[in-house]
């Protein structure tokens, strides 16, 4: 029974190589989803800073409460 010739040292460095220009890009890339989840953040928070600032201002013009649950609804039959 023959046993597998490890690889030549050639080899090993080229994967080696590979490995770390692949852990490259990955790292980069994980940077760049990153920043991107930091923006999009930002601007759910904006959103809902901006929501509710519409929701005190309708409540201050009508004077009814903004949010009001479905259940509370009557249909317009009754």
């Amino acid at each position: 029974m023959e046993h597998p010739q490890p690889p030549p040292h050639h080899a090993l460095d080229q994967r080696l190589t590979d490995l770390e220009i692949k852990a490259s890009f990955t790292e980069d890339l994980v940077d760049h989803l990153n920043q991107i989840i930091i923006r999009q953040q930002q601007q759910l928070d904006a959103l809902a800073r901006e929501l509710g600032q519409l929701r005190q201002q309708h409540h201050a013009d009508s004077g009814v409460p903004v949010f009001r649950s479905l259940r509370d609804e009557l249909p317009p039959h009754y």
